[in-house]
C-alpha cells in the first residue's frame, strides 16, 4: 500500500484545484473540493491501487469490474457530471444528464486542468485537458448545455491559455451567469 504517495497526490490535486478556483472567485468550492477523497471508502482504494500516473479508480475498475471509490466519489461531488445523471424528464424512465449549475461546470473544468497538471507534471500543456476530454467516454450522458460550456472552456484554454480563459470565466461565465445555450460559440 502506498498511503503516503496517494495522500500526496490527492493533496497536490486538491491544492491545485483550490488555487484555480480562487483565481476565478469560487472560494468555497476551492476549499471544499474533493474532501471525500480523504474518506476511508475512497482513500483505502487509492492506497491499494495507487500507480502515480493515472487515477487508482481505473485500476480498481480493471481489477474488480467497477470502482467502489468512484461510485462513492461521484455521488458526493457536484462538479462531476455523473452526479447529475437522473431519470429523463421526458417520462421514458431513461437515464439522462441534467443541466449542471454553471459554477459546478467551471469547477469540473478546473478539476480537469488540475488532474492533467498532477499526472503530466512539468510536461503539462494547456491542450492536455482537452485531449484527455476528447479521449473520454462522456457520450450522451452529459447534458448538451453542460457539454457546450465545458467544451468551450477546454477549447479556449487550448487555444488562448489560462489567463484569457480565466478572465472569460470571471467576467462572463460566473459574474453574468453566461447563457452559453443562447450564444453558441
Amino acid at each position: 500500500m502506498k498511503a503516503i504517495q496517494h495522500f500526496c497526490t490527492i493533496t497536490k490535486h486538491k491544492i491545485i484545484v483550490m488555487k484555480e478556483c480562487f483565481k476565478v472567485g469560487l472560494y468555497r468550492q476551492g476549499l471544499l473540493h474533493d474532501l471525500s477523497k480523504y474518506s476511508w471508502t475512497e482513500f483505502r482504494v487509492g492506497c491499494r491501487y495507487y500507480q502515480g500516473t493515472r487515477s487508482p479508480n481505473n485500476a480498481e475498475r480493471e481489477a474488480r469490474g467497477y470502482s467502489s471509490a468512484w461510485l462513492h466519489h461521484k455521488g458526493r461531488n457536484k462538479h462531476h457530471y455523473e452526479y447529475w445523471i437522473d431519470y429523463s424528464l421526458d417520462g421514458k424512465k431513461v437515464l439522462a444528464g441534467m443541466k449542471m449549475p454553471v459554477n459546478y461546470v467551471v469547477e469540473m473544468f478546473l478539476d480537469r486542468i488540475a488532474a492533467s497538471k498532477v499526472y503530466k507534471g512539468k510536461n503539462y500543456r494547456d491542450t492536455d485537458p482537452l485531449e484527455y476530454y476528447e479521449n473520454g467516454k462522456a457520450g450522451d450522458l452529459m447534458h448538451p448545455e453542460t457539454r457546450a460550456l465545458l467544451e468551450r472552456l477546454l477549447h479556449m484554454l487550448a487555444e488562448q491559455g489560462e489567463e484569457k480563459t480565466y478572465r472569460f470565466i470571471r467576467k462572463k461565465v460566473l459574474r453574468r451567469r453566461y447563457r452559453w445555450q443562447k450564444k453558441r460559440m
